[in-house]
């Protein structure tokens, strides 16, 4: 039996102000600044230590977290692993065009002609930000595109539904173009690099083969700095999820929720 706390990050969900506002200011929305919500999240809850869960970006978060607080977790279960490096972000948004040539081809063209001189993530973060909102409007339904069409390899991969909303597409795409054109606001390849801070500390790291948005190599390269971790390749499954992912992720947390190293999740 364990207690599991969910929370909304700054500008999503039911955290207010919300990302797809007109004069939304992403200035206080730094890796930096979910790090301390978090921490005093668990202080208003009272709670010692806990294990911290994160799945895609949120890995990202999670080890940024635990390595800042490394004596508050007791274990970490990481799903569909990310870093957010530079070297992530070319890949996701240039690299594996080369996989999907076509669908790459309509996301470059997007861009207006005064905005191709850039990297396309820093192009599309001032188009979800312009004052027309025909630009913004379409900029983020070619983020979220593109979005659905690299997400996985996997054949019973399904499309987003939420990418139908448009208020959802322009908040998500928002976040995500902000946090990748600042390489989540680290020091690149910082959490490689200060894996081995985790050591001591259990961690199941769960990836799919089909993953093409975020490379198994990530998640290759994180366990073998931290040595008291341990990578579960799903053969069935790529970053889009699937029954085997949450079903791995489901049975990593109640391992350690059955242990002495984890009583919160």
């Amino acid at each position: 039996m364990y207690r599991i706390v969910l929370f909304d990050q700054r500008g999503c969900g039911r955290s207010t102000p919300l990302a797809d506002e007109r004069d939304a200011d992403l200035r206080t929305n730094t890796t930096a600044h979910l790090i301390g919500d978090i921490e005093q999240l668990r202080q208003i809850l009272d709670v010692e230590t806990w294990t911290v869960l994160g799945m895609s970006w949120g890995t990202t978060l999670a080890l940024a977290y635990a390595q800042m607080h490394p004596r508050r977790v007791n274990a970490l279960v990481l799903a569909l692993v990310t870093t957010t490096s530079r070297r992530e972000v070319q890949w996701i948004t240039e690299g594996v065009g080369r996989i999907f040539p076509q669908e790459w081809d309509r996301f470059a063209a997007a861009v207006p002609p005064a905005l191709q001189d850039r990297p396309l993530v820093d192009a599309y973060a001032e188009m979800l930000f312009d004052s027309d909102s025909a630009i913004r409007d379409h900029a983020a339904r070619e983020w979220c595109a593109w979005e659905d069409a690299h997400v996985s390899l996997a054949p019973q991969h399904k499309t987003n539904p939420r990418f139908e909303d448009p208020e959802f597409r322009l908040r998500f795409a928002r976040l995500v173009t902000h946090y990748w054109r600042n390489a989540a606001f680290l020091q690149d390849e910082q959490l490689i690099r200060n894996a081995p801070i985790l050591n001591g500390i259990p961690g199941e790291l769960i990836h799919g083969r089909y993953d093409v948005s975020s490379p198994l190599d990530t998640a290759w390269r994180l366990s073998k700095s931290w040595v008291t971790s341990s990578l579960r390749v799903l053969k069935d499954s790529g970053h889009g999820g699937g029954e085997s992912l949450f079903s791995a992720v489901v049975a990593a947390t109640d391992l350690f929720s059955g242990s002495e190293a984890a009583r919160e999740l």
